[in-house]
């Protein structure tokens, strides 16, 4: 007979997709409201978007305890850079602080994958995507998340991102305006909770641009 024996697992994958692009004055982050573990639904309203920064948002999934632990973190730092030079971090700063956040944990690392986005130096929009030990590369448009993989070469069809081999260096920002990216962004979605058990209940989109952030909902399938 064998001994069965307790086994911790300090991990587990709550699910969910995460879609960003960047257009020449905006940028458009979206993420699906449901967090599962298994085939169960732990909740059909859950937020994956976070502010860093008035100009500075993320979007993550993975574990959802990691990503608060991580919230946490760059909150925290945020607060400190903002007392020492009385100013909000960058985006290209944050994007950075959180590479550094990654890479410090990359021994047990957050079990989170992230897109964050906002306006670089120039005030175009930007798009960051990383993986889980903090690697990471500006881009026009990224998917994270357990849809992903569905919904790249959708993004990849529809956007056609510049090689960044080409020399001299091409701009990554996408050629849509504002509403055609929103509206790309719902049909992927729409396509993507066909196929993804774990993506689906409703569609968060917020959109920056210079009037400021707004917040725009939209229905997804809830089986």
């Amino acid at each position: 007979m064998t001994k069965q024996q307790a086994r911790f697992e300090p991990y587990d994958f709550n699910g969910g997709t995460c879609v960003a692009i960047a257009g020449a004055d905006y940028c458009v982050v979206a993420a699906d409201t449901r967090m599962s573990t298994g085939y169960n639904i732990l909740t059909r309203d859950y937020s994956k978007i976070y502010k860093l920064a008035d100009k500075c948002l993320m979007a993550s999934s993975g574990f959802q305890a990691d990503v608060r632990a991580l919230q946490k973190v760059l909150g925290a730092k945020h607060l400190i850079y903002q007392h020492q030079h009385n100013k909000q971090m960058s985006c290209p700063a944050m994007a950075r602080l959180l590479s550094n956040t990654l890479y410090y944990k990359r021994f047990f690392p957050y079990y989170t994958f992230n897109v964050l986005v906002g306006f670089d130096e120039e005030g175009k929009g930007c798009v960051y995507t990383y993986d889980a030990v903090g690697s990471y590369e500006k881009v026009g448009y990224s998917a994270q998340g357990s849809g992903a993989k569905l919904i790249m070469p959708v993004l990849d069809n529809q956007l056609k991102s510049p090689s960044p081999l080409l020399l001299p260096a091409q701009d990554a920002v996408t050629p849509l305006s504002e509403a055609e990216a929103i509206d790309v962004v719902k049909d992927v979605f729409a396509s993507a909770t066909e196929r993804d058990i774990y993506t689906g209940d409703k569609l968060e989109i917020v959109i920056l641009n210079a009037d400021g952030m707004r917040r725009e909902f939209a229905e997804l399938r809830k089986d």
